[in-house]
């Protein structure tokens, strides 16, 4: 495999191990323009880790037929919500995009056919995160989209094949949320979940850690309480990115682990 031109772009990464992989539960977009515990969560995690050559992102909110990424030299920032103050829409993320990372990473998926996007930009699953954990947007992004016409298998199968970007200090970050229910969230428990998504959450928790990524792709047989978590595939996708390429012996810790508003879940990883 060819990756002179990744080479070219990363240079030499400094170090004996892999870039580590983030999944983040991003939550609502007004993470982006607050100050609370999950917004310290993530500053505090960038402070533990080596500063990246570039960042791909794999975010819930930028469903496609087909596989495409980002290959702009200046991605626009997308406010993809509706009914939030004027405060949040004013905000801007101006990281630079990596056209050569893009064309890079179309060449080492073979499991689908990835198309340059000339369109799209950064989403708030992207910007919101970001602008938090990077905010003076000097590191070059590049985002992913996730296929809504395949499965799982086929996503985790995909991100496999993603895996050696981190040895070129490519930081991989899936933002989503394991637990996301809007349609039945209860805004009055501020701290807390419901039953289910606890139990829920519990359950993926204890699959993460024993590296059982088989139950994890199939999800939908994993009872009642998870068919409430995950009522549609697109912020549990993220998750199956990061998951699939772990090393099987890194070590993975979890942060902002928390439910809110009874059925969205803030639980982040940090693999390696």
């Amino acid at each position: 495999m060819n990756l002179n031109k990744l080479n070219a772009l990363t240079g030499s990464y400094e170090s004996n191990a892999n870039m580590p992989v983030l999944f983040v539960g991003h939550g609502s977009p007004m993470n982006a323009i607050e100050q609370n515990e999950f917004t310290k969560g993530w500053q505090s995690i960038t402070k533990s880790l080596p500063k990246p050559k570039a960042i791909l992102c794999i975010s819930a909110h930028w469903e496609t037929r087909g596989t495409f990424v980002t290959a702009m030299a200046k991605p626009p920032t997308i406010h993809d919500f509706g009914g939030f103050p004027p405060e949040l829409f004013a905000v801007q993320y101006p990281a630079p995009g990596e056209t050569e990372l893009a064309k890079e990473t179309k060449s080492l998926v073979v499991k689908a056919v990835v198309g340059l996007d000339e369109k799209w930009g950064l989403d708030h699953g992207a910007w919101s995160v970001l602008k938090v954990m990077y905010p003076d947007a000097d590191i070059p992004v590049i985002q992913l989209s996730l296929d809504y016409t395949q499965s799982p298998q086929h996503h985790y199968d995909l991100a496999k094949e993603l895996a050696i970007l981190r040895t070129k200090g490519i930081l991989i970050i899936g933002s989503g949320n394991m637990v996301h229910n809007l349609r039945i969230l209860d805004w009055n428990k501020t701290d807390q979940g419901f039953d289910w998504a606890e139990e829920a959450s519990a359950k993926f928790r204890k699959l993460i850690v024993e590296n059982d990524h088989n139950q994890l792709i199939n999800y939908r047989e994993l009872g009642h309480d998870v068919e409430l978590a995950v009522p549609s595939p697109e912020h549990y996708l993220p998750l199956l990115y990061a998951l699939a390429v772990k090393d099987e012996k890194e070590e993975i810790s979890f942060f902002n682990d928390k439910t809110v508003m009874g059925s969205i879940s803030m639980t982040s990883i940090q693999i390696g």
